[in-house]
């Protein structure tokens, strides 16, 4: 009975860490987005994340919500100062997420700021 036990234990543990792995280090899109930066904000009861907004349309009608990994101290900093401007964002999106990671399952792994289509010069 021991032995059952522990060798479900083990095969429990194995399997929860395959999904784990999976969700954290598969990708299940990567694609780059822009408009206008409207949120960037650290949030959270139990785990801070930090998350964000850009409005992808001129009303704001398009609404694209991400989520920034807290190794990621450079792309943080960068929408901290590109706060209102128009961004381009690349992110990786992923099959899940789990509340210590992040609100959605989009990741931004860099950003740039870009000229906006609206007002061309």
């Amino acid at each position: 009975m021991k032995k059952a036990l522990g060798i479900f234990l083990i095969v429990l543990f194995a399997l929860m860490a395959a999904i784990y792995a999976f969700i954290y280090f598969v990708p299940y899109s990567e694609g780059v987005r822009s408009g206008e930066l409207i949120k960037i904000s650290r949030k959270g009861v139990i785990a801070k994340t930090w998350e964000g907004q850009i409005s992808q349309g001129i009303s704001g009608a398009q609404i694209f919500s991400f989520s920034v990994l807290d190794q990621e101290q450079d792309v943080i900093q960068k929408l901290r100062e590109y706060q209102g401007e128009y961004v381009k964002l690349e992110y990786t999106e992923r099959y899940a997420t789990f509340f210590w990671l992040g609100d959605t399952k989009y990741f931004i792994t860099s950003v740039a700021l870009d000229s906006s289509p609206h007002f061309r010069r």
